[in-house]
């Protein structure tokens, strides 16, 4: 089947999309939000490395501070211009799952019509706060999505996150962790590093081995 979008057309390689849905409430302010930024970045520099990787992750941006907003829709690594994020506003992550949550539907919509295979995508949810709008139909939404295997949904709680709340909306097979301290650098290096062996498996193979997840993060129980 030939494509025909000019981004599938110039790169018609298998697709591994992740959406980073990021709380940016008036609660980030000050380091923890400069620690994200650098985190992002890092993250960009780290997947470009990678010759295969750089053609095939995918990434959008989904942020939550006051209002939810795509601030960047789906481009692969090479073309991602990380936003330099600002803190705000209330937290309505409900909203901003289910707007990731779409982005990925209709990107799976746009990657079937074009002829272009994919990964099973990621979204990755970091905040430190607990929602401040309805989030249960999200939470919903999400578990069936990882029962169907159209997504593995992460949630890393940052210092003075909801966990409880977190616990109830990550998928009961992947329980919420929390990271230590603001080392945003470390875990998405790991995303990165999780992204680059996703981005060389085969298509509905079996499942990759994620690195370790060491020095960042504990699992929440």
């Amino acid at each position: 089947m030939p494509v025909g979008m000019p981004e599938f057309v110039d790169n018609p390689e298998h697709r591994c999309p992740v959406v980073l849905v990021l709380d940016t409430s008036g609660s980030m302010d000050g380091a923890p939000i400069e620690a994200l930024n650098q985190g992002i970045q890092a993250f960009k520099d780290d997947v470009e490395k990678d010759e295969i990787a750089r053609l095939r992750v995918e990434v959008a941006v989904v942020t939550f501070g006051g209002t939810v907003q795509l601030v960047q829709d789906f481009v692969t690594i090479d073309q991602f211009i990380p936003p330099v994020l600002m803190a705000n506003g209330g937290t309505p992550m409900g909203e901003a799952i289910q707007l990731a949550l779409d982005k990925l539907e209709d990107r799976k919509l746009t990657y079937k019509s074009n002829g272009i295979q994919y990964f099973r995508p990621w979204v990755f949810l970091i905040t430190d706060g607990s929602p401040t709008d309805a989030w249960q139909q999200a939470a919903a939404r999400v578990h069936q999505a990882e029962i169907d295997k159209r997504v593995s949904f992460y949630a890393v709680g940052v210092a003075g996150a909801d966990l409880g709340t977190l616990a109830q909306i990550a998928p009961p097979s992947r329980a919420p962790m929390s990271l230590q301290g603001l080392n945003f650098r470390a875990l998405f290096q790991w995303l990165s590093a999780s992204m680059q062996s996703l981005s060389i498996g085969k298509i509905g193979g079996q499942m990759v081995a994620l690195p370790p997840i060491t020095g960042w993060a504990q699992t929440s129980t």
